[in-house]
């Protein structure tokens, strides 16, 4: 009978090890809009690696990508109100929340994705990413949302004059709009679903954006002539609601600041590769890609820097950025 009630006590206190084990891993959903296998869904996948392993299991990471759990706007308000714990964002959306943010996006502010990342992983981007504690969420880190370019459907672009009377669509940006306006050719802001309908109807002549989404999209189908200006290198935001950043410990704070610190620095590499990937195949299907001289550029952006860098602040920040080697 003893015998029988210290086997029951301890198949009782195994089950109840078990069961405390499985409810102490906390499971963080996290929201993507691109595709699986995408530079920043496979990044945020290594920082719940990561995050698992370094802190014994209790914490793992979800994540729902092509925008599974809504469009961009959508996952903002969901992460901020704590519906959501994590969420992969652009910069551009929280413009007009975090005042900051309009820095990055300035067109030619960046020499390189190298120069963006150095500045992005040093101390201007935490203080850019202070603005955002006010808002509900905590940035954990900063991944490269590649060197926008324009392409069109009607000729090569190798001056400014070459931009001239084209439409191109823009993402939903003042400051998008205002640049490129300023190089003689025309906005028209539209969902990115619409682009390839567009130039294939004539609606639009051409957009801009990275080599990835210009290959993922099919974009290079319909507007076979990509100009390499660069003019913006836009960070992309992982960002942790406020309310689950405030449960962590001290000790599991500096873990999840880790681990999306070496997150960041895979999302650099698999994005290197998906680049020179992508590339390769819109170059093998007949894509005619010029390298423009920027300076041109650049100057005919003196109307758009005078419009958003108009504070003594500002201008600091501008320079300090562009004083930063990288």
């Amino acid at each position: 009978m003893f015998q029988m009630t210290r086997l029951a006590v301890v198949a009782l206190l195994a089950a109840a090890l078990s069961a405390g084990t499985a409810s102490a891993q906390t499971v963080l959903r996290s929201s993507d809009t691109h595709p699986d296998g995408y530079p920043t869904v496979e990044a945020v996948k290594y920082f719940g690696e990561l995050l698992n392993e370094r802190t014994a299991g209790r914490y793992s990471v979800e994540v729902y990508h092509s925008a599974q759990l809504g469009q961009e706007a959508d996952t903002i308000e969901q992460v901020r109100s704590g519906v959501i714990d994590l969420n992969r964002v652009s910069m551009a959306p929280w413009n007009s929340l975090v005042p900051l943010t309009l820095i990055p996006s300035l067109p030619y502010l960046f020499r390189s994705p190298e120069h963006a990342r150095a500045v992005m992983a040093g101390p201007i981007g935490d203080e850019i990413a202070a603005g955002f504690e006010d808002h509900g969420v905590v940035v954990l880190g900063f991944y490269d949302g590649g060197a926008r370019s324009f392409y069109n459907s009607k000729k090569p672009v190798n001056t400014v004059a070459d931009l001239a009377g084209l439409k191109f669509r823009v993402i939903q940006s003042d400051v998008f709009v205002d640049m490129v306006n300023a190089l003689g050719a025309s906005a028209t802001p539209m969902p990115y679903g619409e682009v390839y309908s567009g130039i294939e109807t004539g609606v639009i002549d051409g957009a801009e954006n990275n080599f990835p989404s210009y290959e993922s999209a099919q974009h290079f189908e319909v507007a076979k002539y990509y100009s390499l200006d660069e003019h913006t290198i836009v960070p992309e935001v992982f960002v942790m609601s406020k309310s689950s950043w405030d449960r962590l410990s001290d000790e599991d704070k500096a873990i999840f600041k880790q681990a999306a610190r070496d997150s960041m620095e895979k999302q650099w590499e698999l994005w290197d590769a998906r680049v020179s990937e992508s590339r390769a195949k819109v170059e093998a299907a007949g894509s005619e890609i010029t390298t423009p001289e920027k300076q041109p550029f650049i100057d005919a952006m003196a109307p758009v820097y005078s419009k958003y860098v108009n504070t003594p602040e500002l201008q600091d920040l501008v320079a300090r950025i562009q004083a930063t080697e990288g």
